[in-house]
């Protein structure tokens, strides 16, 4: 995907496709469309997933995700040594107070922060020059026109147009393209809830098949 397919699919169906007089420059709607990655991202991060590295600081349990995160989805494990469990923080704080006093070892355990999306715990202390490979999801830079959009799935096209015709029409001063606005932004959402509820069905086990008839 590539924003120009977007700019010019919006073009057409707010019906502004006479460059001599546009009512809305190719830059505004390529800043619409960035926003509108955005929006998406707000919707389902998991869209985002990008694999990257995290450098440890030194003798800390507490931990921070790359700058370009939203949240941390996944610790995988130490590059280029064992896999790293994700833990309870309060099972640990009840069972062993002293966690984070440990001296510092090859992480065993990583634990979510509540309060920050972008923090998470590891146990023990890190040691030196210790280097996780997480997944977290990326926030999307600002594209230009003609750069792939990488980690979006093309599928998502349509919802991407649905959100910049909201963007671009409710700026609008036009009543008509007031009604025209909720219409495209109630279609976004309901794409991207319909995207949201597939999962249940595409990412378990059972892999959308019907459960097994109860037996009276």
């Amino acid at each position: 995907m590539i924003l120009d397919d977007v700019v010019a699919e919006v073009r057409r169906i707010v019906q502004d496709e006479t460059a001599a007089s546009y009512r809305y420059t190719d830059v505004q709607l390529l800043s619409l469309c960035n926003q509108g990655l955005k929006r998406i991202q707000l919707y389902r991060p998991d869209l985002f997933a990008y694999v990257g590295t995290v450098a440890c600081t030194q003798g800390e349990v507490l931990q921070s995700a790359p700058t370009d995160s939203y949240r941390i989805i996944e610790v995988y494990g130490i590059v280029g040594g064992d896999r790293v469990v994700e833990a309870n923080r309060e099972v640990l704080d009840q069972n062993l107070p002293t966690w984070p006093n440990d001296a510092e070892a090859a992480a065993i355990n990583w634990m979510r922060s509540i309060r920050n999306p972008n923090k998470f715990f590891i146990y023990p202390q890190a040691p030196a020059a210790q280097t996780l490979t997480v997944e977290y999801s990326q926030v999307p830079p600002t594209y230009d026109g003609t750069t792939a959009v990488t980690l979006l799935p093309d599928t998502y096209l349509p919802a991407l147009v649905d959100i910049v015709v909201f963007l671009a029409e409710v700026i609008d001063n036009e009543h008509v393209t007031q009604g025209r606005a909720k219409l495209f932004y109630e279609s976004f959402t309901q794409l991207m809830g319909i995207t949201s509820s597939s999962i249940a069905i595409t990412d378990t086990e059972q892999s959308g098949l019907q459960p097994p008839a109860e037996v009276v």
